[in-house]
């Protein structure tokens, strides 16, 4: 029987499968989709992943979680969605640098962390729109709405461009993403992908979109109106979740093929975090049966969840939100944190509700003893403010020639503080060309947002990545990157962060 979903703010009348969920994306209650229960893999099966090729080991892993797919259908999309879409053969290669292994998750058809995710759900979403249609005799079609601070956008537009039955339209915050990430999102290819700017930041664009969500009256219009239903691409989904547990466990058992753990050695893993959805998959990692003992949660100065680990205590009153050179951490309300607490206190969907209300009402709430405990035994917590990440990014260039992005370098300094006698695997979020002004600074020694040369300033982004190469004579920048110089811009528009403004858009975008 294949493992059941169940919603962390109600008592399920049913448990759904993976199916459903991928195309539901968030429950009625407003709650979140978790397993009802999770896998384990023996040793024996850890260690035999490494002689896979990463797509098999995906479908592995897919196969544990017993999904409603059958084998070789999972194995297609699997191999479909990790080929050569990607640019090393290996999908995840590990760094060993300095003292610590950096997993590079960058090497997807949009630099960043999140084509692991995304170009993996897509596939699988599709196959469950072709499903439902063959079951329920329907023609009903999905958009997928997405709230991005930067990255999660173009990989989702990536994903989802020209797949079957699916629009895609995304909202991310005007000025608040880097000029490399603007450009990936307003160069994007397909005719069924819209991008459109939010007046706000991240926590307001995704405040918004959830609103849109829980808006019934809306939905229905949606359906009635253009036999459309909404759905999710952000880490609120399950399915985009689900392939990032994948990474940390293929990771272990590379090291362990490659010797640099010992059979049964535990390891820390340091997370750079925003939303909590990557260190969450790292959670239920360990839970599957990987020995990773600590799980350090790094956060740039917006460190709400720095805080809340250390003290149990999860505020946002009074607290002001910072653009920082790590914008895709930049964020103060954290969505997975949600399927964590509902983990760590036994399923009390009940208790899971309250904190949620609090946390909408009274900008804030505190966990029980308990659940605290079990949060702390898991989880510890730093954070690195932009002057320690630009001035990690020179240290680790200058000492070991290996060149982060600002996300990394935030774990990167957080674990060096934090590394203790086990292995410590830092994710690695995005290629540092993603954020060429900010790893200028860096190299150059200079403070964050302090105002650039003025013959850097009059370049692209692209052009500055070139110059930083050359300079620094890194002879790889991706092709991705690289392409933005001459690709013409299709998606310019801004709009207020208004709900009812957001709603008219998706219908204009539904009408073309």
């Amino acid at each position: 029987m294949p493992i059941g979903y169940i919603d962390t703010r109600s008592k399920p009348a049913k448990l759904l499968n993976f199916s459903d969920v991928i195309l539901k994306g968030i429950a009625s209650s407003g709650g979140l989709f978790v397993p009802e229960k999770i896998p384990h893999l023996t040793k024996k099966e850890i260690a035999a992943l490494a002689e896979m090729p990463y797509y098999m080991q995906a479908a592995y892993i897919y196969k544990a979680f017993k999904i409603d797919f059958d084998v070789e259908q999972i194995i297609t999309l699997q191999k479909k969605s990790y080929g050569k879409n990607f640019d090393v053969e290996e999908i995840i290669p590990i760094a060993k640098v300095d003292d610590l292994y950096i997993l590079e998750l960058f090497h997807g058809p949009t630099s960043a962390f999140k084509d692991m995710a995304l170009q993996c759900m897509p596939n699988f979403f599709e196959a469950s729109i072709k499903d439902e249609k063959e079951r329920k005799n329907n023609d009903t079609n999905y958009l997928i709405c997405v709230a991005t601070s930067g990255d999660t956008g173009k990989a989702a537009l990536e994903g989802y461009k020209d797949k079957e039955g699916v629009k895609i339209i995304v909202f991310y915050p005007n000025h608040g993403v880097s000029d490399i990430q603007f450009k990936q999102m307003a160069t994007q290819t397909g005719d069924n992908v819209c991008v459109v700017a939010l007046n706000g930041n991240f926590d307001d664009c995704q405040n918004a979109v959830k609103q849109i969500f829980s808006d019934k009256t809306f939905n229905k219009l949606l359906e009635k109106k253009f036999n459309t239903k909404l759905s999710s691409a952000n880490s609120i989904n399950w399915a985009r979740l689900m392939p990032q547990i994948v990474y940390y466990i293929s990771a272990y058992s590379k090291l362990l093929a490659a010797g640099e753990i010992a059979s049964r050695e535990k390891i820390d893993v340091c997370v750079p975090t925003g939303n909590f959805g990557n260190i969450l998959a790292c959670w239920y990692a360990k839970k599957m049966g990987i020995p990773i003992e600590h799980i350090v949660c790094a956060s740039n100065e917006n460190n709400v969840l720095f805080d809340f680990i250390n003290s149990g205590h999860y505020t946002i009153k009074d607290r002001d939100f910072i653009k920082t050179c790590s914008p895709s951490m930049d964020i103060l309300i954290s969505s997975n944190l949600e399927r964590q607490l509902f983990e760590l206190c036994g399923h009390d969907y009940t208790q899971v509700k309250a904190w949620m209300k609090q946390l909408n009402t009274k900008k804030e709430f505190v966990i029980d003893t308990d659940t605290f405990k079990a949060l702390s035994k898991d989880f510890s917590a730093g954070y690195c403010d932009q002057k320690q990440c630009l001035a990690s990014i020179k240290h680790l260039y200058d000492s070991c020639s290996y060149l982060m992005d600002p996300h990394t370098a935030c774990a990167y300094n957080v674990a060096k503080v934090h590394k203790g006698p086990n292995k410590m695997l830092i994710a690695s979020t995005a290629h540092w060309s993603k954020f060429g002004p900010d790893v200028y600074r860096a190299i150059h020694g200079m403070q964050p947002n302090q105002i650039l040369p003025q013959e850097i300033c009059a370049m692209s982004g692209v052009e500055l990545n070139m110059h930083l190469a050359k300079e620094l004579k890194i002879k790889y920048i991706p092709n991705n990157i690289k392409s933005l110089l001459k690709a013409p811009i299709r998606f310019t528009k801004s709009i207020d962060n208004d709900v009812q403004k957001i709603k008219e858009e998706i219908v204009e975008f539904l009408m073309k």
